[in-house]
């Protein structure tokens, strides 16, 4: 996945999406921040979408968990591993805390809903734009709460040896943990290079290496695999 630090230029965006009111919608909430219909695409199923994303090469693909043919995720899990250079993002009528975890595993870069008003998509679309990695507030202080839960759940009294080597592999270094808590804090990869007096390419390969120690591919999930890992 591409780094999500820096301004993003909304000039192809795919939407993939079946129900045709919340395609309309979203096309219209798009047109405000593009400028013409010429840059977006629709698409109303797996299928469709995986040939859109082909042809068109979409910068952002805003993706449906549930769609008539297939699975969101599965979706969303296919751009990445072939496409990496799309941006993706779920938004859905779902809130569960699986699958908003499963969706940022998967390589989506944030996690919207679509009960929120106008307003409050706009915003949330201009955030992501500016290099932002957002998950929805309603469903952001469940999901913390669900990753602690899980995370003391699985804690062992006695580690073994092989429970050891991971949490050795998967140690920072003390830079990495610096950047991090940036990186929790919503500062993107050029705000951390000022703060830090570092450039933003050396940023960008602190943040590759978090993103390679924790398994993921976002930002979004870099944060919520740190604090269930007792990183942050």
């Amino acid at each position: 996945m591409v780094s999500t630090g820096d301004h993003i230029a909304f000039d192809r965006v795919l939407i993939v999406e079946d129900d045709e009111p919340t395609q309309r919608r979203l096309v219209q909430l798009l047109l405000e921040l593009v400028g013409s219909t010429d840059s977006i695409m629709v698409a109303d199923s797996v299928a469709n979408a995986k040939a859109a994303v082909s042809d068109f090469n979409p910068r952002l693909a805003l993706i449906d968990i549930g769609l008539p043919d297939g699975n969101g995720l599965e979706l969303i899990n296919w751009i990445e591993q072939h496409h990496s250079d799309t941006i993706t993002v779920a938004i859905s009528a779902w809130g569960h805390e699986e699958v908003v975890l499963a969706a940022l595993r998967s390589g989506a870069v944030g996690y919207l809903m679509k009960e929120r008003d106008d307003t409050e998509l706009r915003a949330a679309l201009q955030s992501i734009r500016r290099g932002g990695a957002l998950i929805d507030p309603l469903i952001a202080r469940r999901i913390l709460a669900f990753v602690s839960l899980a995370s003391s759940e699985h804690l062992a009294p006695t580690p073994s040896s092989a429970e050891l080597s991971i949490k050795s592999d998967t140690s920072l270094s003390e830079r990495e943990s610096e950047i991090l808590q940036f990186v929790a804090r919503g500062f993107s990869n050029r705000e951390i290079a000022d703060l830090t007096g570092l450039s933003r390419f050396t940023i960008e390969g602190y943040t590759k290496s978090i993103y390679r120690k924790l398994a993921v591919s976002s930002r979004t999930a870099a944060v919520f695999e740190a604090k269930a890992m007792g990183l942050l």
